[in-house]
């Protein structure tokens, strides 16, 4: 007759303390690689935390490229839209059925949104245009690409020349 180890137990769960420090690395793996990454020459990139530091990046909008999304932003604009865009990717698809509610479709052309619905003023009450849709399209293709690197909650400020 054998004995089996009391001890030695299959698919026997994580202990206590395992599931403490897994939590715990989770929770700052990006403060802990601040203070050991440089010790040990790490290069990891924990992504942004897009918290606000204060500064406005300004971006130049291509006015000639599509002039009448262009036209339309600072129309927005001067009737007091805010000229600053705060980036807010995850409330984009609400923002645009909040902007865009009520307005109805137009064929040949697309309902335009200022503020931005990517950003975080866009959403109910903002400035709707019809614009052809490959100036809207090729313009919110270009913003997204010449915003691509920056974190949500950054501001950007647009200009035009």
């Amino acid at each position: 007759m054998s004995k089996k180890n009391p001890r030695k137990k299959k698919g026997r769960a994580p202990s206590l303390i395992t599931i403490v420090i897994a939590i715990v690395l989770a929770l700052f793996a990006p403060q802990i690689y601040k203070v050991v990454g440089p010790l040990l020459d790490l290069d990891v990139n924990f992504g942004h935390t897009g918290t606000r530091t204060g500064e406005v990046v300004t971006l130049e909008f291509p006015v000639e490229r599509y002039p009448k999304t262009a036209a339309h932003i600072q129309n927005a604009i001067n009737k007091g839209e805010s000229a600053v865009c705060t980036i807010d990717r995850d409330g984009a698809e609400e923002n645009r059925e909040n902007s865009l509610r009520g307005i109805p479709t137009k064929k040949g052309f697309d309902r335009d949104e200022w503020p931005m619905a990517m950003c975080e003023e866009g959403g109910t009450g903002a400035d709707i245009e019809y614009i052809p849709p490959s100036d809207n399209r090729g313009a919110g293709s270009w913003v997204g690409n010449a915003l691509e690197d920056y974190p949500d909650g950054t501001q950007v400020e647009f200009t035009f020349q």
